[in-house]
């Protein structure tokens, strides 16, 4: 939390600055790591915007700066100087690291952690693939997104809902059906074609198969039910091998198709309500959404000129089920092809009366399998796609997660599969994990050390140990990168990272010696290194071994 503490102090500093300098304006200045050549923790622009606003030089600026940042922060920075065009630079003092060791080591999985940051609850809505075939490679990459970023909200002290929306009803559901039906009349010897538009991968086989194998007869089947049961028992289990477990499970045939006493279903009563807020009209036979005073390109139809409603109808009484089920903050993820739907579903949500802040989507582009250097194409029509489970199964679910995790959600992602299943440090899932493995090996074998004195962190004043130290302190910044950007992936970042330092002071540094003084201090920082890794891989839903 250094870091953090340190911004802090500088933002209170430049402040008080500013206003000594008449500058009637907020400056947001950075606080960014150098390069590793350069001999300071941080380095500060601060003096070079205010510069700029000012029209003078930055060093003049900065120098004043500095004179402010020795008397008001002695207890924390040790050295404090001018860098290039104006920088500042800063070098934390060792004793405010040792302070952050000894926290980690205090507090160990609850290093962090925040106790009831809010009582406002926050739903995170991810994957809700339709249940009509096994999850691919893309809901994956939604699975491990949305997991891990709520367990990090958690851990931040956000009273976080992981749901799943089954959009169970609907045409789809129909097609659904009907192709479970064909290939069971095929298999009770009909002669039937099957149409090409149908959902015609191997477990449409294998549910007709369970069904003529369970002999009932033809007008016995609900085909739709059985289907979507099959299908959703393969999908919960694809998630729970793939550490994804769901809070709750969200059926939109409850809010489309269950009615009240007076025969108005939850989609029936949000039409309604946008109708009397004047949000919607009637034009052409049809209900359309006034989406276009929320900045929506055009308006959208609520419910078609056959009387039937549309997926937008179900997604306003679903939105609004939300809020009204106490959800103060609703985060939706989605794949990058519904980028389409984001500007109608916010016009949706402030029409309901909710504030658009408290909708967050985040879209997140799909991944492209390498197979000897092919992506492989997927459709849930043909039935040729990649499923999680066969990912999972080829190269482990730890490989799995911490490779679609690599990347911030909206960039594009590759996944090798060779190189996911390396043994190697060029495998970075590897290259972490291996770290956890040898701090684990390391305290095992100290079992046979005695009369170890009491650890001296004075001791560890090398770069590599002061380094590996320094990197751990940014656990808890790396916390809150995560919750502002709304991505986990900092934390694979904030991983390689402490294996790069991890392993360099492992050539470096012996830790068990002859000094048992220094021994007692590596140990100690080796068991806070392996507390961080554990922490920061849980958090990405990865395991963290012993042995490898």
């Amino acid at each position: 939390m250094i870091k953090q503490q340190i911004t802090s102090k500088l933002n209170s500093i430049i402040d008080n600055f500013v206003k000594s300098k008449s500058l009637d304006e907020k400056i947001t200045f950075t606080v960014e790591i150098p390069p590793k050549n350069v001999d300071a923790d941080f380095a500060v622009n601060a003096a070079m915007l205010i510069a700029k606003k000012l029209k003078v030089n930055p060093h003049s600026i900065a120098n004043e700066i500095i004179k402010i940042i020795v008397n008001e922060m002695s207890d924390t920075i040790e050295k404090c100087e001018i860098a290039g065009a104006g920088f500042i630079n800063l070098r934390i003092k060792n004793s405010c690291l040792y302070r952050e060791l000894e926290a980690i080591l205090d507090k160990k999985e609850n290093y962090g952690k925040i106790e009831h940051k809010s009582e406002e609850k926050v739903m995170v809505e991810f994957v809700s693939a339709n249940p009509t075939g096994p999850l691919h490679i893309g809901h994956g990459r939604g699975a491990a997104i949305g997991d891990s970023l709520a367990r990090i909200l958690k851990h931040l002290g956000y009273n976080t809902v992981k749901e799943y929306y089954l959009n169970d009803v609907g045409n789809q559901m129909a097609v659904l059906a009907k192709s479970t039906e064909i290939r069971y009349r095929q298999l009770k010897g009909e002669k039937i074609g099957f149409p090409p538009d149908h959902y015609q991968g191997d477990y449409i086989f294998n549910i007709a198969k369970r069904l003529v194998s369970e002999g009932k007869s033809l007008g016995q089947i609900d085909f739709k039910s059985e289907s979507v049961k099959d299908i959703l028992k393969t999908i919960e289990d694809d998630l729970k091998n793939f550490a994804v477990e769901f809070d709750n499970w969200f059926s939109e045939g409850k809010i489309a198709s269950i009615k009240d006493k007076d025969g108005k279903t939850e989609v029936d009563k949000a039409c309604s309500y946008l109708v009397s807020k004047c949000n919607a009209y009637k034009k052409d036979d049809a209900l359309w959404l006034s989406s276009t005073k929320y900045n929506d390109d055009k308006d959208r139809v609520l419910k078609k000129s056959d009387g039937k409603y549309t997926y937008l109808a179900s997604d306003v009484a679903y939105h609004k089920n939300k809020f009204e089920r106490g959800f103060a903050k609703l985060i939706n993820l989605w794949g990058a092809d519904h980028h389409g739907y984001v500007a109608r579903i916010n016009a949706c949500v402030q029409m309901l009366g909710f504030k658009k802040e408290n909708l967050k989507i985040i879209l997140y582009q799909l991944v492209s399998l390498v197979r000897d250097g092919q992506p492989v194409a997927m459709s849930t029509r043909t039935g040729e796609f990649i499923t999680l489970k066969e990912v999972v199964d080829e190269v482990g679910k730890d490989a799995c997660r911490f490779f679609f995790l690599l990347r911030a959600p909206d960039s594009q992602l590759e996944f090798d599969l060779e190189l996911a299943k390396k043994q190697s440090s060029e495998n970075p899932v590897f290259y972490v994990q291996y770290v956890a493995a040898r701090c684990a090996s390391i305290m095992k074998e100290s079992t046979n050390i005695k009369d170890l004195p009491k650890a001296d962190f004075n001791l560890l004043n090398s770069k590599e140990e002061r380094d590996l130290i320094k990197q751990m302190s940014f656990f808890c910044d790396t916390l809150l990168m995560c919750e502002r950007t709304f991505s986990p992936h900092h934390f694979t970042s904030y991983l390689i990272d402490i294996a790069d330092i991890y392993h360099r002071f492992y050539e470096k540094c012996r830790v068990l010696s002859d000094d048992k003084n220094l021994t007692s201090a590596r140990l100690k920082l080796i068991f806070a290194v392996s507390i961080i890794i554990k922490n920061s891989l849980n958090l990405l839903g990865v395991s963290s071994p012993e042995k490898m």
